[in-house]
């Protein structure tokens, strides 16, 4: 994925999450100034630093899913997810060590629907990217989270920027999908629905478990689900050394960084802010397969990444007015 998300930088991300206050619920759409715990920063740099969360987490997955595609001629599509989510979760396991006692059923609930998002979300997707070209993928991906951003916003100004990030993203996609293989494509559209609802439930995941704990015992959910149909596709290929290491580097890029960054990012964030801004996803998808795959871009491709980024900008403009208010109360 972008999903669609360095070990050196794993332990730092996740020490970060452990300072972070209580995430919102996407229902109420709080920013973290009215939710319990510290008190944040005051001031434009404190709103938009969540926003930087967002980006470095897309820039992240995107470049990963570009190696991730690389990967797929030794491994399989279904191998990939396996290699990514198994290292990923080992990786959040002995950075976090997770508690899992004193969690009730509820918490239990919402773990495993995480973790069932982001297995969903990661298979879905890596199915479609080996049949559709990646921008494309991302591009169809990507209306999940449009959708959630206009169902979930109480502004009208959500939907406006939802709107124009939506034509970006219909004409990056060429102006129609009748060239695309409709097995991909569909497949895509359910990693969107699923990247919707991995947003839902970290926002939920974050407000349940301290620090990353749920987040490390969702990856783990993910990581056994995933299992059975990485062993049935690639079997002992999955144990070749250097397709192991290219596995653990997707894993770090694409999965332990971006989650945590934008775990961290829907603390601060609203939920509908953050999934307009995750329609940045397209464009980084087209600039990662420019440079690492040699899809090159079109004039029409960058007209759609310049109506994607615009509409990004606005949500962070509107975010940071929204915070000002607050800031001075």
């Amino acid at each position: 994925m972008n999903d669609q998300r360095s070990a050196a930088g794993a332990p730092a991300a996740v020490a970060a999450v452990e300072r972070a206050a209580a995430v919102a619920v996407p229902e109420a759409v709080p920013a973290l100034g009215d939710a319990a715990g510290p008190a944040r920063p005051k001031g434009r740099g404190a709103a938009l630093a969540p926003v930087a969360l967002v980006v470095a987490g897309g820039l992240s997955v995107q470049f990963g899913s570009a190696v991730a595609v690389l990967l797929m001629p030794r491994a399989g599509a279904l191998g990939v997810v396996t290699l990514r989510l198994a290292v990923a979760a080992l990786v959040l396991l002995v950075v976090c060590r997770p508690k899992v006692r004193g969690h009730s059923r509820a918490d239990w609930g919402t773990v495993l629907a995480f973790g069932l998002a982001m297995g969903g979300m990661n298979t879905l997707f890596y199915q479609a990217a080996d049949r559709i070209p990646l921008g494309a993928a991302v591009t169809l991906e990507v209306l999940g989270p449009l959708a959630l951003s206009v169902f979930a916003s109480r502004r009208l100004i959500n939907v406006v920027w939802a709107g124009l990030a939506l034509g970006g993203v219909v004409l990056l996609s060429g102006g129609g999908l009748d060239r695309l293989d409709p097995v991909g494509a569909a497949y895509a559209l359910g990693a969107g629905a699923m990247w919707a609802t991995y947003i839902v439930f970290s926002a939920r995941t974050g407000r349940r478990f301290p620090q990353a704990d749920g987040l490390a015992l969702a990856m783990v959910v993910a990581a056994l689900l995933s299992l059975p149909l990485g062993i049935m596709e690639s079997g002992s290929k999955l144990l070749v050394p250097s397709t192991v290491g290219l596995g653990a580097a997707v894993a770090l890029l694409s999965s332990v960084l971006p989650y945590t960054l934008e775990l961290m990012a829907l603390r601060r964030l609203p939920a509908p802010t953050f999934a307009i801004l995750m329609s940045l996803e397209p464009a980084i998808a087209a600039t990662a397969g420019f440079l690492i795959l040699d899809q090159a871009l079109t004039t029409t491709d960058a007209l759609a990444i310049a109506l994607v980024i615009g509409a990004s900008m606005g949500a962070v403009r509107s975010q940071a007015r929204r915070a000002r208010p607050r800031d001075r109360a």
